[in-house]
């Protein structure tokens, strides 16, 4: 019994000096991260756990209203975006360049680019890795079971997932990711 306490005891030591040492590297550096990124890792942590997927975890998702068609969907996106003053760049139909490379019909997966060329700027200017997020984009996917979803990257890990970004660019990219969230919103129940 007095070994299997002190083996205990031991046991315990170790984890509470392994835990001290871990503080007392990683909270100075910790301290310096965005205020939110606490909220923002535990809200990511809980869709990795649920989902078991990092992909999902980090994505938007919106459910299209059956009867809205993909052609409305697309349509709505880039109106919805104009009215923002959310300028749209780009298409890609994805379905169309496997349906050439396989010669199969493949389902409709295409991607929509936006940017807001001031707000791009001034992440290139912080940054050139954050080029990689732009342009914002929004794919239209229809899924397997045939229903029509909106997917696009939370962008709540590059705002607030490490040292607060400077309050101007945090404004910024709050504005954007407030537009991509509220035209997929939008376009989901068929606004224009």
């Amino acid at each position: 019994m007095g070994f299997l306490r002190n083996l205990l005891a031991l046991v315990g030591a170790i984890a509470v000096a392994g835990g001290l040492y871990a503080y007392t590297k990683l909270g100075p550096v910790i301290a310096e991260f965005d205020p939110g990124a606490t909220d923002m890792y535990r809200g990511f942590a809980e869709q990795l756990i649920k989902h078991k997927d990092p992909g999902v975890a980090m994505m938007w998702q919106v459910e299209v209203e059956e009867g809205i068609s993909v052609e409305d969907v697309k349509e709505s996106l880039k109106s919805l975006a104009a009215a923002r003053n959310f300028l749209f760049v780009g298409e890609a139909p994805f379905y169309k360049q496997v349906q050439a490379v396989t010669g199969k019909p493949f389902r409709h997966v295409e991607f929509l680019s936006f940017c807001d060329a001031r707000v791009g700027a001034m992440m290139a200017d912080y940054r050139d890795e954050y080029t990689g997020f732009m342009p914002c984009r929004v794919s239209i996917v229809e899924g397997k079971d045939g229903k029509i979803r909106l997917f696009s990257m939370n962008l709540d890990m590059m705002i607030y997932g490490g040292k607060a970004l400077p309050p101007e660019l945090k404004s910024e990219a709050l504005r954007v990711s407030k537009i991509i969230q509220e035209i997929m919103q939008g376009a989901a129940q068929g606004e224009f």
